[in-house]
């Protein structure tokens, strides 16, 4: 494909920092990539893996002649990042970030945008329980979602340059407003992340079954819930915080649909489960049909690279 940046900035270089790295490599997206991260360790270690064209000792440095800034840190941090970076942007440059929420992003976030410059929000929905940056691989986002939330006045070609930068990267695009994003991702992301945590948190209070048995005799379903549960634990706990109203309303309906099945099993309405559990495998087979998993044995699941 042909270049579609000459410099982007990588601000943060974990999981998807790193993923986008090697990705826009594969299919020179980029003249250079640059990258900076917040401890010196982190810093060492991208430099020793060559993650980046060239690794810098401040965020404002970094940003410093840039067309594509990628911010890549948790979502508590957007603001403050926001704040150091926002003298030092290049006229005419594009703002983008990679949160799991939309709308507290564009609030932390916007008002240190300066004239001038394009603020495009945008959200992979893609990952791995892995975080770091030895964690990425430039597959990571084939045929995985992105989701763009343009903010009020962003530049059309601007909008256009960073999907064509997803879709180079293998990902399909779409377009969606922030409020709508942070209620779908409560339904597809959020929620599910609580809920694996509750299971796992129960089965560690569950002293009756003991550590060893819960590793060795775990059936698919519980060892899913250990790998959503595995993930960043400083990420999710900024995503819940700053995606408050549309997770506690999914919270809500889902303790309404548990309440109900309870009813069910314990008055013996067989009709009910039966009925409840035929609705849900069909959204299974809808997510495999559109290719966002396969129905092959082994999870489904390509062995994590790297």
């Amino acid at each position: 494909m042909a270049q579609i940046y000459d410099r982007v900035a990588l601000i943060g270089l974990g999981l998807i920092a790193s993923s986008m790295y090697w990705a826009i490599k594969r299919s020179g997206l980029a003249g250079e990539v640059v990258g900076y991260a917040r401890t010196a360790e982190t810093r060492a270690t991208a430099r020793e893996i060559g993650l980046c064209d060239r690794i810098c000792e401040t965020a404002a440095e970094a940003v410093q002649g840039a067309d594509l800034v990628v911010l890549c840190v948790p979502v508590g941090a957007m603001g403050a990042v926001a704040a150091e970076i926002s003298s030092a942007l290049k006229p005419g440059a594009t703002v983008t970030d990679v949160g799991s929420v939309k709308k507290a992003v564009i609030d932390a976030v916007g008002p240190h945008i300066p004239l001038g410059v394009n603020f495009i929000p945008a959200h992979p929905l893609a990952g791995t329980e892995h975080s770091g940056p030895r964690s990425g691989f430039a597959e990571l986002f084939d045929n995985r979602w992105c989701l763009l939330v343009p903010t009020d006045g962003a530049d059309a070609q601007a909008t256009q340059k960073l999907r064509s930068l997803w879709e180079g990267m293998g990902a399909n695009v779409d377009e969606m407003d922030a409020e709508h994003h942070d209620l779908v991702l409560a339904v597809t992301s959020h929620a599910p992340h609580l809920i694996a945590y509750t299971m796992v948190g129960v089965a560690d209070d569950l002293r009756r079954v003991t550590d060893s048995e819960v590793i060795k005799y775990s059936a698919a379903g519980f060892r899913d819930f250990t790998r959503i549960a595995a993930s960043d634990p400083t990420m999710w706990r900024d995503v819940f915080l700053n995606n408050k109203e549309a997770t506690l309303e999914i919270l809500g309906r889902f303790t309404e649909e548990l309440f109900a099945l309870q009813r069910a099993i314990r008055t013996g309405d067989g009709d009910h489960l039966h009925a409840y559990f035929t609705r849900t495998r069909a959204i299974r087979r809808g997510i495999v049909q559109a290719g966002q998993d396969t129905d092959a044995p082994d999870f489904g699941r390509a062995k994590a690279k790297g």
